[in-house]
């Protein structure tokens, strides 16, 4: 199983946290407190990857690990 590096944005406002992954379209997510955000991103990206990889297409990663 290959390993990947995604960067994530994280924003806050009165009502939680609003994270996406930039390299993936479509792939964000939310949480109330940033702990959920970044477990909510890390399973939006997994299920990004995870489809991607069925369908045989390219997944692109950071450039940085």
């Amino acid at each position: 199983m290959s390993t990947y590096h995604f960067s994530v944005i994280i924003e806050q406002d009165e009502h939680g946290y609003f994270v996406r992954c930039p390299e993936l379209q479509g792939c964000y997510s939310q949480g109330e407190t940033y702990e959920e955000a970044m477990e909510n991103i890390r399973d939006a990206i997994t299920l990004h990857v995870d489809d991607q990889m069925v369908r045989h297409e390219v997944i692109f990663q950071s450039k940085y690990p």
